[in-house]
C-alpha cells in the first residue's frame, strides 16, 4: 500500500490489532461497497473489535480473489468523471463454506463476534417467496434438518452456530440481513427459529428470547465489476487487484435498534437507526428497486444494455415518472424523507453513466423480486381502486423476459429459480392472453387473489 499513489485512501488503522468481530454471509460486491465500508469507517475511529470475516455459501471465487491480497481491496467510487479509490482494510479473510462447513460454524460461535450481517439475495433464505415459510422440502434445507453439524444453507449456518454458542454459555450474535427483502428481519428469524425447532425446540426458545434480528434498509448502487474495470485499475494503482468493486457516492443504512450484545457506534458512523424500518423500506423498494426492475425488462427487451441508457430515453424517463406516481400513493414516508426530492435523487443516479449498471444483471431473480418490488404495490392501489397501468407493464416486461427472447430477436439465458418452470408454462400457452395466465397461475410468484382479479389481467394483457 506504500506505494500506491497519493489519490489512493489507505487504512490508518494498525491491520494487526484488528479483531475479527462481524462474520459476513455472501461476501460479493454489495457487501464490500456498502457494510463493509462502515465496519472500516469503525475501525478508522479507534475501535478495533470490528473486522470482518467474510464467507461464500457457494463457489471459491472471492476467496481467490481476497485470500492473496490480505483482505484488501479498491472501492471505486463513481461519478461522472470524477472518481475517488479507497482501499478497505476491514476484511479478515474468506471461508468458503461447502468446502469445511466446521471452521465456518467455529468461526461464527467465537466468542469476539458479535454480529452476523448476510447478503445471501432472496432465493438464499429458502423460504416460500408468498408465505415467508422455511421451503422444508429444499434439498439443502432437509439436509440442514438431518444433520446440522454441516449445513448448507444460511439458514443452517446460523442456527448451527448460534447451537454452539448456547453450549459453550455464550450470548447469541446479532443477525442483520442486507437483502432487499421485505421485512428482511423477520423473515430471517422466522426461517432461522423453524429449523431449529425441527432439530432442537429448547434451541428455538432461547433464539426467540435472547437473539436479536432487526430489520434493515440498505441502498446503494453497486454495478457488477466486469474486467475492463480491474484492467483500468491496475493502470492507475500499478497493482492488480481481483477484488476491486465499484459503487455510486450515494450509501444509505437504516437499521432496527435492536441488538443482542455488543455493536459498533453505527449512529456515528453515519447509520441511521430507528424504531420502524418499514416506511424506508417500502419507499426503497417501490421507488428505486421497482424502477430498476422495470427498466430492466423492458431496457433490456428494448436493447439498452445499462440503465443510464434507457433513462436517457424521453418515453423511458415518463415511465419511470408514471411508475413512481403510482407507488408513491402507496408510502407512508417517515419523517426526514420528502418524496420528491428522492425521486428527483433517484433520477440522477440512474442517469449516472460511470456506472455502467447492466440491465441484464438487475433482471436476475425476478421471481424472487417481483413480488415486493411491483406486485405488492399493484395490490394495495387495487384494493384502494386505483389504476395500476404503469406497474402492469413492469409485470408483463417480466413476463415477457421469461421468453428468453428480446424484442430484435436476440436470444439470452433466463437467469431464475424458477426458468424451467416458466418455459414449462409458456410452452404449453398458445398466445398472450394464455401466456399471462399461465404465469399468473405460479402461486410462488403470484398472490392467488391477485391472479384472479380481472382488473390486473385487464392491465398486464393491456386490454
Amino acid at each position: 500500500m506504500s506505494r500506491l499513489p497519493a489519490d489512493v485512501a489507505v487504512p490508518g488503522y494498525d491491520r494487526a490489532q484488528v479483531k475479527t468481530g462481524v462474520v459476513h454471509l455472501g461476501i460479493g460486491a454489495f457487501h464490500r461497497a456498502h457494510q463493509a465500508v462502515v465496519f472500516d469507517d469503525a475501525l478508522a475511529s479507534g475501535d478495533l473489535r470490528w473486522g470482518v470475516l467474510g464467507a461464500s455459501l457457494r463457489s471459491p471465487g472471492v476467496r481467490d480473489q481476497l485470500n492473496p491480497q490480505d483482505g484488501l481491496y479498491t472501492l471505486v467510487v463513481r461519478d461522472g468523471s470524477d472518481e475517488r479509490l479507497r482501499v478497505i482494510g476491514a476484511g479478515r479473510g474468506v471461508l468458503v463454506g461447502p468446502e469445511d462447513p466446521a471452521a465456518l460454524v467455529a468461526a461464527m460461535a467465537d466468542a469476539d463476534i458479535h454480529i452476523v450481517t448476510l447478503t445471501v439475495t432472496e432465493k438464499g433464505y429458502r423460504l416460500d417467496p408468498a408465505t415467508g415459510d422455511l421451503l422444508m422440502d429444499d434439498p439443502d434445507v432437509a439436509a440442514d434438518l438431518a444433520d446440522i453439524s454441516a449445513p448448507r444453507t444460511a439458514p443452517g449456518f446460523i442456527v448451527a452456530a448460534l447451537r454452539a454458542r448456547r453450549i459453550a454459555g455464550l450470548k447469541p450474535f446479532t443477525v442483520i440481513s442486507c437483502d432487499n427483502l421485505p421485512h428482511n428481519g423477520k423473515r430471517i428469524r422466522a426461517g432461522v427459529i423453524a429449523m431449529a425447532r425441527r432439530i432442537d425446540p429448547s434451541l428455538a426458545d432461547w433464539i426467540e428470547a435472547e437473539g436479536a434480528f432487526p430489520q434493515t434498509m440498505i441502498d446503494r448502487i453497486v454495478p457488477a465489476t466486469i474486467p475492463d474495470d480491474i484492467e483500468r485499475l491496475r493502470a492507475h494503482l500499478g497493482v492488480q487487484d481481483q477484488g476491486m468493486v465499484k459503487a455510486e457516492p450515494f450509501t444509505q443504512w437504516v437499521i432496527e435498534d435492536w441488538f443482542a450484545g455488543e455493536r459498533p457506534d453505527f449512529a456515528a458512523l453515519g447509520v441511521q437507526l430507528t424504531d420502524a424500518v418499514e416506511p424506508w423500506e417500502d419507499a426503497k423498494l417501490r421507488l428505486l428497486n421497482g424502477a430498476h426492475s422495470a427498466i430492466a425488462y423492458l431496457g433490456a427487451l428494448s436493447g439498452y444494455r445499462h440503465v443510464h441508457e434507457a433513462v436517457a430515453v424521453p418515453a423511458f424517463r415518463a415511465y419511470v415518472e408514471a411508475l413512481w406516481d403510482e407507488a408513491q400513493a402507496t408510502l407512508n414516508p417517515p419523517p426526514g424523507l420528502d418524496i420528491p426530492t428522492y425521486r428527483e435523487a433517484l433520477m440522477a443516479r440512474f442517469s449516472n453513466a460511470a456506472l455502467m449498471h447492466r440491465t441484464r444483471q438487475i433482471a436476475m431473480d425476478g421471481s424472487q423480486k417481483l413480488p415486493q418490488r411491483l406486485l405488492a404495490g399493484v395490490a394495495e392501489r387495487l384494493g384502494a381502486g386505483q389504476g395500476v397501468k404503469a406497474m402492469a407493464l413492469g409485470v408483463a416486461a417480466w413476463m415477457k423476459w421469461q421468453s428468453g427472447v428480446t424484442e430484435s430477436g436476440e436470444g439470452f439465458l433466463v437467469d431464475d429459480p424458477l426458468a424451467a418452470r416458466t418455459a414449462e408454462l409458456l410452452a404449453e400457452a398458445d398466445d398472450d392472453q394464455e401466456r399471462v395466465l399461465a404465469l399468473l397461475s405460479l402461486s410462488a410468484v403470484f398472490p392467488p387473489a391477485l391472479a384472479a382479479d380481472h382488473r390486473f389481467i385487464a392491465a398486464v394483457t393491456g386490454g
